[in-house]
């Protein structure tokens, strides 16, 4: 099975292939920053780091924004942190347009917004581990999941326009989408990569979850 980590110079890079070769030990996964290395592979995994602009200008930079949407629509599909964000239609993170992919927006945690307790402002970004709801099953994010704590590190979030796409949320202060999936497509707002044994777990279903797809080798 040939895995391809899209590489456009921002990302924890080296530690979800890392990860992936831990749950996947006889999968070749690779560092991919050409559209062929997609076209080639059996499934895609997109990370993310840093600002929403800087990651889409790489990414055009390098000329990789069709091919990444290709892959989106044709190969099993994982997005983490920035990399579900950029599938969103715009950013208020130096209000530029994403990639499209899923219509809605990505906006931030709102500045004067409370804890349920009411004694404390939030602090942004919100880093660290938290608790998620799976709102419904998906192979590789089950219902069962539900409780279970990720780690995040993020000041944004997605606003998708049709929540049919939410497959999970998570509450900072505010309830908040932080996983989508539709179709070949999931995408999550922690990482899975730092997540510990829960987090390996889920990377290794979305292996499993990719074989299950039949692949073609054309474009």
């Amino acid at each position: 099975m040939r895995i391809a980590v899209i590489d456009y110079g921002m990302g924890n890079l080296r530690s979800v292939q890392k990860a992936l070769e831990h749950v996947a030990p006889h999968a070749q996964v690779t560092l991919a920053h050409t559209a062929d290395a997609f076209y080639e592979s059996d499934a895609v995994v997109f990370p993310g780091q840093g600002s929403f602009a800087d990651c889409i200008a790489a990414l055009t930079a390098q000329q990789l924004t069709d091919a990444v949407r290709w892959a989106a629509a044709n190969r099993p599909f994982l997005g983490i942190c920035v990399g579900l964000q950029l599938l969103f239609a715009h950013s208020e993170e130096g209000d530029v347009a994403g990639l499209g992919i899923l219509p809605g927006k990505v906006v931030r945690f709102p500045k004067n917004e409370m804890f349920a307790t009411g004694h404390a402002h939030l602090k942004v970004p919100h880093m660290g581990w938290n608790t998620i709801t799976v709102t419904r099953d998906h192979p590789v994010l089950p219902t069962s999941e539900t409780g279970k704590r990720y780690y995040f590190v993020h000041s944004y979030v997605v606003v998708p326009e049709d929540d049919a796409v939410t497959l999970a949320t998570c509450e900072y202060g505010i309830p908040f989408t932080c996983a989508v999936a539709t179709g070949n497509l999931i995408a999550t707002q922690f990482h899975p990569e730092k997540s510990g044994e829960t987090g390996l777990a889920l990377l290794s279903r979305f292996v499993t979850w990719a074989q299950t797809f039949s692949v073609s080798s054309t474009q």
